[in-house]
């Protein structure tokens, strides 16, 4: 179907995926102004069960677990015994203390499922649901707009980070959550894809949503919007080498509970970290791009950037990046190397604007 719209398609993460259908650029502009459609079915989903489902993600997951109700879902980390991150994740509880979803990034699925089965010493029932399982994400302001008469759940009301099971373009047991990734607003849908359910649903989408402007959305604009609003990628911004303090997720990082490498997480807070990734603004025309270095006005090497691009939206070049902590304050000058140049930046808030 989307070679047949005319997308652009590239390898990631083993799955050949869209990266662009008419542009990065327009189909921006039309998830932050109107609504798009992207297929994510690449993503990994695992089901924890039974009476030790719950204490199993206590210990692999940073996040306190035991706050979610029915319904809630949860921004959380797996960390390694060295403290750096597995994989950063969503947590649904499908019901309180028994039943779980682990939504996971594709290009970890194998190592996270390997890590969390290594940890389940009281035998939890797992269940890895990615291969059947179908994702979209339908993001933007008239998102939920569009979508509202293809089920029969509230989604004009559905809080942020809550989620509800019910039918969704004559589908039974489509779970809708608003989880997303854009700041765009909007929802996402999982679904067993038996037969042909993922066309009918897609096509469903679009017969409502494709007269009013609504358009599929590549991964090239999906990462434009993440890091528009500062959001981290796997594999870029935070990896198996990087702790969550130093990431800015010290706010999924509970110390009220046991999990891997607490005590190391507990030093790091006390003590302070060493490096911290910031979002900046070029102050002169270049684009920073992944992996170049970040330096201070003495042209000594202080971090590096992790993602950067030229932002559609605002119209100017910004970027993440990690730097030594004493350069972390808000409007603090930095400078990218940019081939043999050094071009200056400013540490801004996320998200940008």
């Amino acid at each position: 179907m989307h070679t047949a719209l005319g997308a652009k398609m590239v390898e990631f993460a083993g799955y050949l995926m869209p990266i662009s259908y008419t542009g990065i650029n327009e189909e921006h502009a039309t998830v932050r102004t109107n609504a798009g459609v992207f297929d994510v079915s690449h993503m990994g989903e695992f089901i924890v069960k039974g009476e030790h489902a719950l204490d199993l993600i206590q210990r692999v997951t940073t996040n306190d677990a035991s706050k979610l109700t029915n319904g809630k879902a949860q921004y959380s980390a797996l960390t390694n015994n060295e403290g750096g991150i597995v994989d950063d994740l969503i947590v649904y509880c499908l019901e309180q203390n028994k039943a779980y979803m682990l939504v996971v990034n594709a290009a970890n699925i194998e190592k996270d499922w390997n890590w969390i089965s290594k940890h389940n010493n009281k035998k939890a029932e797992l269940h890895n649901i990615s291969d059947k399982t179908a994702l979209l994400a339908i993001q933007g302001p008239n998102a939920t707009r569009f979508m509202q008469a293809l089920t029969d759940i509230d989604i004009l009301n559905l809080s942020y980070y809550t989620f509800a099971k019910g039918k969704f373009a004559g589908v039974d047991n489509v779970l809708i959550s608003a989880t997303g990734y854009t700041g765009a607003g909007g929802i996402e849908i999982y679904f067993e894809d038996k037969g042909d359910d993922a066309e009918t649903i897609w096509n469903a989408i679009f017969s409502i949503g494709g007269p009013q402007g609504m358009k599929p959305i590549g991964l090239g604009a999906r990462d434009t919007l993440r890091l528009e609003m500062g959001y981290c990628l796997y594999g870029n911004d935070i990896d198996d080498t990087t702790s969550p303090l130093s990431a800015g997720l010290g706010w999924i990082t509970k110390f009220n509970k046991d999990f891997t490498a607490k005590p190391i997480l507990e030093a790091q807070k006390a003590d302070g970290v060493q490096q911290k990734l910031v979002g900046f603004e070029m102050l002169e025309k270049g684009i920073p791009r992944h992996d170049y270095e970040i330096k201070d006005f003495t042209g000594a090497t202080i971090g590096r950037v992790t993602s950067g691009t030229q932002s559609p939206s605002l119209g100017k070049a910004i970027g993440m990046g990690y730097v030594r902590a004493a350069f972390a304050g808000i409007d603090t000058k930095i400078y990218i190397k940019v081939r043999d140049k050094l071009l200056q930046a400013k540490v801004v808030k996320f998200p940008f604007n």
